[in-house]
């Protein structure tokens, strides 16, 4: 059974229809990492009526687009057309996701492409250096796992396993949203909802854990410095507060990570804060990329702003431009149908309920900066640090780590 939902978005010549299934590679089961990848991926390529060159050309002799992606907690698929089109199309989001033919000649394309993709993230530094950390912050718990899984594990599943996989697949609970008529669901009324949650955060794994450091070593001339922690779902009340720090940080150039690593001092290639939305806690990691001659001093500077965060709340100035860039970027998130869709049927499938934008607006205004420090305190006093650089370098911040933390 799919819970159906139509949001009136404006009059557009388009439409799409975006389909969230509860639980993504956080079902994998042990010893089958990265199975509900190679599910998501096969469902798409063929349904009952149509096979994946049939599927393909249909879709595309209409001009449409079908997508689908797997997340820690849940799987999308979502297709797009013109409106002229889409009451052909629409039937085919059922097929997918009730009558696929899972051919065991398509799932051993879809194995090869996850091993391929596995093989391509173990070149990058900055996937190996988040998997380190996300391992040690996460131990034990599904989050820790790359939703494409590990290579171990894909070369050991089997078209059975995916066969099987399915049938827990079906009973999971489903929930879609279009802005076309044609889905016959419940209206959610306006287009200018957001969502808030109102539920207290929930539990917290290995915050107290004494290894709170990891590194990989490499031989290039660069150093990968991850520093963070989990923190709330996005069901929590401290979520706003969470996303006003996020925006104080690293929204456009007056974040003060900005501000303090490339107007300041000249010294990073990439620099930022990862702060996903999740059904359970998020991670929030601030990362940045220097040259191993920068490396050391790069950590001390961010050790300071780091402490400044735990010591000092922010100013007034500070909190009312982070507020405002906030404000912007929820509105620039409005302004994909796409986006919209799936932003709201992902947080309806959590459970929250909508609010207008105009009290959302609201709830922000009302965040202090003493709201602020109380969070930095309860989540970053114990951050999880990681590294990927040149082994001696990572020792001597870990030396300065040992002292700061």
């Amino acid at each position: 059974m799919i819970k159906r939902y139509f949001l009136n978005n404006k009059k557009r010549n388009f439409s799409t229809a975006s389909i969230w299934i509860k639980g993504g590679s956080d079902m994998d089961s042990i010893g089958k990492k990265g199975i509900n990848k190679i599910l998501c991926s096969l469902l798409t390529r063929g349904c009952e009526g149509f096979d994946n060159f049939v599927l393909s050309e249909y879709i595309e002799s209409h001009g449409a687009e079908l997508n689908q992606e797997v997340f820690e907690d849940g799987i999308s698929i979502s297709i797009k057309s013109l409106n002229e089109h889409f009451k052909k199309l629409l039937p085919l989001i059922d097929l997918i996701i009730n009558k696929p033919i899972l051919s065991e000649i398509e799932f051993k394309k879809v194995k090869k492409s996850s091993i391929d993709l596995i093989k391509k993230d173990k070149e990058n530094p900055f996937s190996i250096c988040f998997e380190k950390w996300r391992k040690n912050v996460y131990s034990g718990h599904p989050y820790a796992f790359n939703v494409i899984g590990n290579s171990n594990d894909v070369s050991k599943i089997s078209h059975e396993d995916v066969l099987s996989e399915f049938k827990n697949f079906e009973k999971r609970e489903k929930y879609i949203i279009s802005n076309n008529l044609e889905i016959n669901g419940e209206d959610l009324e306006s287009s200018d909802q957001e969502i808030l949650g109102e539920q207290s955060c929930l539990r917290n794994y290995n915050l107290d854990r004494i290894n709170r450091f990891d590194y990989v070593n490499n031989n290039s001339n660069q150093t990968i410095i991850m520093l963070g922690n989990q923190t709330c779902s996005r069901k929590s009340i401290e979520y706003l507060p969470l996303k006003v720090l996020e925006s104080y940080l690293s929204y456009g150039m007056s974040g003060a990570l900005f501000k303090l690593f490339r107007e300041r001092n000249g010294i990073t290639y990439d620099l930022g804060v990862f702060n996903p939305v999740r059904n359970e806690n998020a991670p929030f990691l601030v990362y940045l990329s220097v040259s191993n001659r920068n490396a050391l001093f790069a950590f001390e500077l961010l050790s300071s702003l780091w402490k400044d965060l735990l010591l000092n709340p922010l100013i007034d100035s500070e909190m009312f431009l982070a507020k405002e860039k906030l404000k912007g970027s929820f509105l620039l998130g409005n302004q994909s149908l796409d986006e919209i869709l799936q932003r709201k049927i992902q947080l309806i499938s959590y459970g929250i309920s909508p609010i207008s934008g105009i009290d959302l607006n609201s709830k922000i205004d009302e965040i202090s900066s003493f709201d602020i420090l109380k969070i930095t305190k309860k989540y970053f006093s114990k951050p999880f640090l990681s590294i990927s650089g040149n082994k001696k370098i990572c020792l001597e911040i870990n030396n300065s780590w040992g002292k700061n933390f």
